[in-house]
């Protein structure tokens, strides 16, 4: 077989490739060791007499079953840990995250209506500032403030309403006792005419 170098080095260059993967039939020993040009060895390929190996199985099933494993938790104890707790998990990249999640819904809700600008732009600072641990809390915090609000603008409606009504009243009682007492002051000016007559 060490006389077949040539034959072997031409098979992988037409095949395209490596030497190891040339598989030469030893019946076929002295026809091949003739063959000396890539249309030889072409027409060789042709008959079967040089053929390709195939791929060997490179198996992931045990990679799999580890992965597997791993999602419920397996395989991951201090044993198995090479990096820092930073760099296996960049405290940076964790709040990135969370600040891409809490502004997208922050302007979700601004453009849906949901809160003003004014609330928004306090909303987004307090995000900034480590306020709110995740996305529910945020929520919660918005129902709660929208909430408070609301309270509020009823409360001052109503305290309006009962200045209104108080001055209303007011107006009223004001006008009866002018009326009142245009009425006596009338009553006293008659009096007086009939008391001048007789």
């Amino acid at each position: 077989m060490s006389g077949l170098k040539l034959q072997k080095r031409l098979a992988s260059d037409v095949m395209k490739c490596g030497k190891n993967k040339v598989w030469l039939d030893p019946n076929e020993i002295s026809e091949i060791a003739n063959a000396n040009s890539r249309q030889n060895i072409r027409k060789l390929i042709k008959d079967g007499l040089v053929i390709k190996k195939p791929v060997a199985v490179h198996s992931r099933s045990r990679v799999r079953e580890n992965k597997e494993a791993r999602r419920k938790g397996r395989h991951t104890g201090f044993g198995k840990r090479k990096g820092t707790k930073d760099a296996r998990t960049s405290q940076k990249s964790l709040w990135i995250k969370r600040m891409r999640v809490l502004r997208r819904l922050l302007k979700r809700y601004r453009e849906a209506k949901k809160i003003d600008r004014h609330l928004y732009h306090e909303l987004y600072l307090k995000a900034k500032g480590n306020v709110f641990k995740n996305k529910r809390v945020l929520m919660e915090f918005i129902h709660k403030k929208k909430a408070d609000l609301a309270r509020a603008k009823m409360l001052a409606d109503q305290a309006e309403a009962r200045r209104n009504k108080v001055k209303e009243a007011r107006k009223r009682r004001e006008e009866r006792q002018e009326l009142k007492k245009n009425e006596m002051l009338q009553t006293y000016a008659k009096e007086d005419e009939v008391a001048a007559k007789k």
